[in-house]
């Protein structure tokens, strides 16, 4: 028994024990007071706020965008209305079962909703919500609102879908919208600071004027309150309120209209006859103040196709085209001119005095610079001819003298300032610049010496030399309004929802080039005067390479081109382009205005492979020249037809200079 008996001075041992055990039970208790204190007294406001919103379902409800009319007010961009079925995960408890009840309704296969759905929470976290299908069906709709209430964290809301009437016509002008992506959101945030707030799900313009016209037609979200319960669905209760103060929806506000320079019929009939010839291109339509009336690049893509949700499948279809759907010919892809740079090595030859008006020069089948031959497109040759007759006919011997004569830096000096290798200024992304070389470029790019023999390329328009449509039409417009540069534009005004005008743009000339430019040069009006006249022979002389495209009672002045896509040995150089692989014929180019005294219209197409101006792209510009004089001069064509029919010869406009012996 003894061995049970408590030995007082064992007990003394443990008492430090017994100490720190009653201390720690007591921190314990200070911590938890301490804990709720912080809680009800120091945070108990924030956090009875947040219980109440956590009854409260906050719905953004997404603004209409902006529309798009035409310059007559018709619309090229609009909204549908639509419906979209979302999900928030963290009422899910479990996904697998939640997707085999809901893909089969929205036409998906569940394994494949739970991997988008998985995606989502690891991209954007558990409680971001996620768009399982944008657009649904009515069917759809009626389907998914029977399983609402046994399916928490399911939701239909409604929604507005971006619609383009004409498709594919003019996809990469208007661009396409999509979802932002994570990596944009902070980089919109900071772009559009102070001004917009983007945050996941909302719905941006991706491309084109979608993209420019972002702030503009964005619109103010509004929102919907709604008290919810513990799964997150809708509870049958009067307005919704916090710390009883009742809370009230707030209207979206759409975003301002957008009226640009277009014309929806001209459009059209470009884009008609692009897709008729069957070309891989481009075509760009101005009218002589800078307005663009029609923009096309083909193939195209219909963005309805993105503002549906568009497919894995169709996406990389449209990626890897070899053809780039996506790209916007116009602005960014560049090409050798070809013969179509000729007028601006015309105005540099008359202005130096190199030639005259009256001046002939032999033409022979080719010439020998250094240890090569540089052939004319004429086997023959085309002998003793003016430079009215080196453009009708289109000579390359002619040019090639033109270009020893000159010099690289003297045609940089003169071609430079039409445009030619600068950017438009044209208000959309991504424009290229394109590139007039020197021998100052060459030097710095490629860090070798300009080469003599390179005059001969740059002066036809081949060589270092590349161009866009759009820089082509401005050029073009600058020679036929004797020498005013004028910027291009596509936006003419901004209107608010009550028609009230917010922007309104105005015709800007860049310079005058008959005064003198910052390279030293000018160009008098006589030398435009006489360019003018030569490219008249083009479309209406007896050789002219254009002649075949005449519309009735419209005399238009251009030049035809044909560039070459890669260098062929001299035993090839004749060779059939149509008998060629097709990716090794030369593109085809043609550029004209109306009327030829003074550009109205100003059209550009470039047809790539289609082996010869005339007829691989001047066919387009002929149908959109024709569709503006219907539209804007009704009845011209008509009366031409009929005076032609009593075999009236219509008048020279243009005069020709009396041409006597020359050199």
């Amino acid at each position: 028994m003894s061995e049970y008996i408590s030995n007082p001075e064992e007990a003394k041992e443990y008492l430090p024990r017994y100490r720190l055990f009653y201390g720690a039970i007591a921190l314990t208790f200070v911590m938890f007071v301490m804990r709720l204190w912080y809680l009800q007294i120091i945070q108990g406001n924030e956090l009875r706020e947040f219980s109440e919103k956590n009854r409260v379902k906050e719905i953004k409800i997404i603004a209409p965008r902006g529309m798009m009319f035409d310059r007559d007010g018709k619309i090229l961009v609009e909204n549908h209305p639509g419906f979209e079925a979302i999900l928030s995960p963290q009422y899910v408890d479990d996904m697998e079962e939640f997707t085999k009840a809901v893909a089969p309704l929205i036409g998906t296969d569940a394994d494949k909703l739970l991997v988008k759905i998985e995606k989502s929470e690891k991209q954007n976290g558990p409680f971001a919500q996620i768009k399982l299908k944008d657009n649904l069906s009515k069917d759809e709709v009626f389907r998914l609102k029977r399983i609402r209430l046994d399916t928490p964290g399911l939701d239909i809301r409604e929604s507005v879908m971006r619609h383009y009437p004409l498709g594919p016509n003019g996809a990469q002008l208007f661009g396409y919208v999509a979802e932002i992506s994570k990596k944009q959101i902070p980089l919109y945030n900071q772009q559009y600071k102070g001004e917009l707030t983007f945050e996941q799900g909302d719905i941006i313009g991706k491309t084109g004027l979608e993209q420019v016209l972002e702030k503009t037609i964005r619109g103010v979200d509004g929102t919907q309150f709604l008290q919810v319960d513990a799964y997150g669905r809708e509870a049958t209760t009067q307005t919704p309120n916090i710390y009883g103060e009742e809370i009230h929806d707030k209207d979206p506000v759409p975003g301002y209209n957008a009226v640009l320079t277009i014309d929806k019929d001209v459009q059209e009939a470009a884009h008609k006859s692009f897709t008729e010839n069957n070309r891989i291109g481009t075509l760009v339509a101005l009218k002589a103040d800078g307005e663009v009336l029609a923009w096309v690049s083909e193939p195209s893509f219909d963005p309805n196709e993105f503002s549906r949700g568009i497919s894995t499948q169709l996406w990389a279809k449209l990626v890897n085209d070899a053809n780039k759907p996506l790209r916007n010919k116009v602005i960014q892809d560049y090409y050798a001119p070809g013969s179509t740079f000729k007028p601006y090595m015309a105005c540099a030859a008359l202005q130096e005095k190199i030639v005259t008006p009256t001046t002939y020069v032999n033409c022979p089948p080719y010439i020998s610079f250094g240890r090569r031959q540089y052939h004319d497109h004429y086997k023959p040759g085309f002998g003793n001819i003016t430079i009215f007759e080196a453009l009708e006919r289109s000579s390359n011997v002619f040019f090639y003298k033109m270009g020893i004569a000159l010099g690289i830096d003297k045609m940089y000096a003169y071609i430079s300032p039409f445009g030619i290798g600068s950017k438009t200024g044209i208000e959309l992304p991504r424009e290229a610049s394109g590139l007039m070389p020197s021998a100052e470029w060459k030097k710095k790019a490629i860090g070798e010496e300009w080469q003599p023999g390179e005059n001969l390329s740059v002066a036809i328009g081949q060589g270092f030399v590349s161009v866009t449509a759009l820089q082509m039409a401005v050029g073009y417009n600058t020679i036929g309004l004797d020498g005013k540069v004028v910027r291009p534009f596509l936006i003419k005004k901004i209107i608010d929802n009550d028609g009230k005008v917010i922007h309104e743009t105005q015709t800007k000339i860049l310079r005058d080039l008959t005064e003198t430019q910052s390279t030293g040069v000018h160009i008098s009006a006589q030398t435009f005067k006489d360019v003018k006249h030569g490219m008249w022979e083009v479309a209406n002389g007896e050789h002219g390479t254009g002649k075949s495209l005449k519309i009735p009672g419209v005399e238009m002045a251009g030049k035809s081109g044909t560039a070459q896509v890669m260098g062929f040995a001299a035993n090839d150089i004749y060779t059939r382009c149509e008998n060629r692989p097709f990716y090794q014929r030369h593109n085809a180019w043609y550029v004209a205005w109306a009327p030829a005294e003074k550009p109205e219209i100003v059209v550009a197409a470039m047809g790539e492979h289609a082996c010869h101006g005339a007829t691989g792209a001047g066919p387009m510009v002929r149908d959109t020249i024709r569709a503006y004089y219907e539209k804007y001069h009704p009845g011209m064509i008509e009366a031409a037809i009929e005076e032609m029919k009593t075999h009236k010869r219509p008048a020279m406009k243009i005069e020709k200079p009396i041409l006597t012996e020359g050199e």
